[in-house]
């Protein structure tokens, strides 16, 4: 014979499940549709009375059942990392940016005057990286949380992060991105210890194989292809083109025999990416090959009174090109001679031109005629080539003179190409054209040019950038017609600008032509700018602390990592700390409820 136990509130512990249920239902139903069970109401109470008594006592006993779950095993100790610790403002800075990164930047599309910290904090973690500092074991998951909610900072935080990091993320399935992608936060064996490098490279995550590629390519290009090619037929597709891409790095003639075997593979992409290698390879073969067709398809023609280019497109795709990388199938819209010529001449290096060409100098080249308007076609195939070849005075002579308009000049008209052009050019040089095309044409079309120039910005761009925004405040345009300008300056101006900003701050008087309220807007974004570039500035001074106030940190630092190998601190599935009072508590599982 069975009994059944009854609790303070006469309800039977057989009925605890189905009265939970009924509670859940009549929860999410409402009151008004669906009664509560008759066993849980209160006599004298109101319905959502008594179903919120009745949902806290439940509660509470099904808490008070829950049994301790079986012990896990403890996780390995976190790796040691023997890079310096944080001085102790940069990390109290490091603690503010991260807790700020999901802040709202206010309503209404303004700003006000407060810096975005959201913005500040990859230029921090470069900062921090370039001085060789390693992450404060207790921030370790807020700074995963933000590289999982930003792609844009997990090549900085990851990097940051180190061996630990990589350690905590496999510890919490939230963070997985980091044992896909990550190159820096994995532990590596000595480049020279063949066996070590054969392990895990035969049985490391692919992010470890990726980094440990790397490593033993800086130190031995021959061993780095070697390994490659021991596991080559053996790999997934997808892998194979990454491991083919990050051979860009260090690529060299003694890559030419492994890639154009991989002009064989299976893949398509690998095939083109293997093509698009060798033809960065100026005295490749493949370079060779795609030299001698595009030389047949472009010449002078010297028949009428004037010498300019004839162009005659190729008038088929035979197998050997399509090995040699070129596609066949053009997208839609393009037509199939125009689009192989151009994936021949983009692949030909450069210096084929001048003596194919008369002589000419590359800027020569570009400003010959061309008939039956290949133009265009032309030189955007050149274009294409100086980025792929890195060759920074063709990218300078089909950039043309900055003050010339797009549509009129050499080249492409296309802004993104003309950014990626300008990646080539010293940074210098790259400063000074920008803020010469700035100066001629003003901000509206400076965005993604801006984007290449290095950080922070040269004087003379600087300025041209700060006078283009104080003549349109003048004109009384809007200031959010320029927030993408104004938010890249925010992040690449000079700090040292800030105090010759300080004039611009003030809220200009408004005249019949000036857009209601631009005034305010301009003093606020000028009021952010200046106090974005001081804050930019202390941020840096705190990361160039004296040694010694680093060492402050390290006995604390020292406790973190036996606290770390606790499961309650790591598998939360937030990423977030437990605290250490909440550490006592047993863990419990739903499995384990009293009868």
């Amino acid at each position: 014979m069975t009994s059944t136990t009854t609790d303070t509130a006469g309800i039977s512990t057989r009925g605890s499940a189905t009265a939970w249920e009924g509670l859940v239902t009549a929860a999410l139903l409402g009151t008004d549709r669906r009664t509560p069970p008759a066993e849980i109401m209160t006599p004298g109470r109101d319905a959502p009375v008594a179903l919120l008594d009745a949902a806290a006592l439940h509660t509470v006993r099904r808490r008070a059942g829950l049994l301790p779950a079986r012990a896990a095993a403890r996780p390995e100790p976190a790796p040691h990392d023997g890079r310096r610790p944080l001085p102790e403002p940069a990390r109290r800075r490091l603690g503010q940016l991260l807790a700020d990164r999901s802040a709202p930047s206010g309503g209404g599309g303004r700003r006000g005057t407060a810096p975005d910290l959201t913005e500040l904090l990859p230029q921090w973690l470069a900062a921090a990286n370039e001085h060789g500092y390693r992450a404060p074991a207790a921030a370790l998951p807020a700074l995963l949380d933000a590289a999982r909610a930003r792609t844009d900072l997990r090549p900085l935080a990851l990097a940051f992060a180190g061996p630990r990091g990589l350690w905590l993320a496999r510890l919490n399935p939230e963070w997985k991105f980091a044992l896909r992608g990550a190159s820096g936060g994995s532990v590596l064996p000595d480049a020279r210890d063949i066996e070590a490098v054969r392990r895990l490279w035969e049985e490391g995550l692919f992010a470890e194989r990726i980094a440990l590629l790397g490593a033993v390519r800086a130190h031995d290009g021959e061993a780095a292809r070697a390994l490659l090619a021991s596991t080559w037929s053996s790999e997934r597709a997808e892998d194979r083109l990454m491991f083919l891409d990050s051979l860009r790095t260090g690529l060299s003639e003694a890559d030419e025999p492994f890639l154009e075997q991989a002009l064989s593979d299976r893949s398509r992409n690998v095939r083109s990416t293997a093509a698009e290698l060798l033809s960065a390879l100026p005295k490749s073969a493949l370079a060779g090959r795609m030299a001698a067709r595009a030389a047949t398809c472009v010449s002078m023609d010297r028949t009428g009174g004037g010498q300019v280019i004839v162009v005659e497109a190729p008038h088929e795709c035979d197998a050997d090109m399509q090995r040699d990388g070129v596609v066949q199938t053009p997208p839609s819209g393009r037509g199939e001679r125009s689009w192989w010529l151009g994936q021949l001449v983009e692949a030909a290096p450069l210096s084929t031109w001048p003596g194919r060409l008369g002589g000419r100098t590359p800027e020569e080249i570009v400003a010959l005629p061309v008939l039956d308007d290949w133009a265009d076609e032309l030189h955007a195939a050149w274009c294409r080539a100086a980025v792929r070849q890195r060759d920074a005075r063709w990218s300078a002579a089909l950039l043309g003179r900055p003050v010339t308009s797009r549509e009129s000049g050499p080249g492409t008209p296309s802004l993104a190409e003309r950014a990626k052009l300008l990646a080539t050019l010293p940074s210098a040089e790259r400063a000074s054209w920008v803020a010469a095309f700035i100066s001629a044409h003003g901000l509206s079309e400076a965005f993604q040019l801006l984007g290449v120039c290095t950080v922070p910005w040269a004087e003379p761009l600087g300025r041209a950038v700060v006078d283009a925004l104080d003549i349109a405040r003048d004109a009384g345009s809007y200031p959010w017609s320029f927030s993408g300008v104004m938010g890249l300056a925010e992040r690449c101006l000079d700090p040292a600008e800030a105090s010759r900003l300080e004039l611009l701050t003030a809220t200009p008087d408004e005249t019949e032509d000036t857009s209601p309220g631009a005034g305010g807007y301009w003093s606020e974004a000028f009021q952010r700018l200046v106090s974005t570039l001081r804050l930019r500035a202390a941020m840096l001074a705190e990361l160039t602390q004296p040694s010694e106030l680093a060492e402050l940190a390290e006995p604390a630092e020292q406790a973190v990592p036996a606290a770390m190998t606790a499961p309650a601190e790591l598998v939360a599935p937030t990423g977030l700390a437990v605290p250490a009072a909440d550490q006592a508590v047993p863990h419990i599982s739903a499995e384990h409820s009293a009868p």
